[in-house]
């Protein structure tokens, strides 16, 4: 059943890309410079920590903006994160961003070339708009496409939704200017690297990099709360690949319990009274969650109580050649300014 929705998903999947193709539909392209970070699968491959990365690099030598589709917010058409801004507003990885960025600007629009418009209007001495999972908004024609792969699902072993992850052809990687793998070891050797860009079969004018992923010491959700030791904690974590965080919080504290929830959870009454009630029965002394899910609890009424013994895991992006990378990207850039 699976390969026949599969079947039936690229039959829709391929037609629309065939009319931008060949240029039935058209793409738009801006007078700002753009750089587009998205993915070929549904999730897991860090779009948040590497548009964050990017988007720290590029700041410091332009006025830089984030625009990205806001999924699952409860709002519609253009909102900016300001003072006022929510994850229920804005989006939990718009609002991560906002609050991780503090001078760039962040917006959402489900119409990407209407809210870079909308950016202009309000920045106008913006220089560079960064487009937040956008790899398959095809009525944007970016400067640049970054690409972003899983090491540990490449889209190249991968398959189309529901049968795989990919909510994208293969094929379309090419339209990939740079392509990078996620999630990669500190101690991955030059060889392993090498296996990889053969399996991708990139043509000659894609740049390949890699990046690691690392988390940094555990923050608490309020600092200046009395912490106790932690010994047995309970990991909450509603993103769409969690088993590299459960394993690293596992070898810290071998008796932590799991609660593993769907990608962009909401919580509401009922999954807040569901993480409160495990804590009780397993006699948790901790909660430790994600950047992404805790600017969802911060102000959350129902959470208020479980905060003081909350604790977050922030997640670092390492960049092999990052210097390389930022030359080639504000070589492009330069000439649309």
């Amino acid at each position: 059943m699976r390969f026949i929705a599969s079947l039936f998903y690229c039959i829709g999947v391929g037609l629309r890309n065939f009319l931008y193709d060949e240029k039935i539909l058209r793409s738009t392209r801006v007078n700002i410079p753009t750089i587009c970070i998205g993915n070929l699968a549904v999730g897991g491959t860090g779009k948040t920590p590497h548009t964050e990365l990017l988007a720290k690099e590029l700041s410091k030598k332009y006025k830089v903006g984030i625009l990205s589709l806001g999924y699952k917010r409860k709002s519609r058409g253009f909102r900016l994160a300001d003072e006022k801004a929510t994850a229920d507003i804005i989006g939990d990885e718009p609002m991560q961003m906002h609050l991780n960025l503090p001078n760039v600007v962040v917006a959402v629009c489900k119409d990407r070339v209407q809210g870079i418009h909308k950016l202009q209007q309000l920045y106008p001495d913006l220089q560079l708009i960064l487009l937040d999972d956008a790899f398959q908004y095809r009525k944007l024609k970016c400067d640049i496409n970054i690409l972003l792969t899983n090491k540990d699902n490449l889209y190249i072993n991968d398959h189309l939704l529901p049968r795989g992850t990919l909510r994208d052809q293969k094929h379309q990687s090419l339209r990939a200017d740079i392509v990078v793998v996620s999630n990669c070891e500190p101690a991955m050797k030059p060889i392993d690297r090498r296996l990889i860009k053969t399996r991708l079969r990139m043509p000659s004018y894609q740049q390949l990099f890699f990046s690691e992923q690392h988390y940094a010491k555990l923050k608490a959700a309020e600092p200046k709360a009395k912490h106790k030791p932690i010994s047995k904690p309970l990991v909450v974590c509603g993103i769409a690949n969690p088993n590299n965080m459960i394993e690293y919080v596992k070898q810290l504290y071998p008796e932590a319990q799991i609660l593993k929830l769907k990608d962009h959870q909401h919580y509401g009454k009922n999954i807040v009274k569901r993480i409160s009630n495990i804590c009780q029965s397993q006699d948790c002394d901790a909660i430790i969650t994600t950047n992404k899910d805790l600017v969802k609890l911060q102000n959350n009424d129902y959470f208020r109580p479980l905060l003081p013994k909350t604790w977050y895991l922030p997640i670092e992006i390492n960049i092999l050649k990052k210097d390389e990378l930022m030359s080639i990207i504000t070589n492009k850039i330069s000439r649309h300014i």
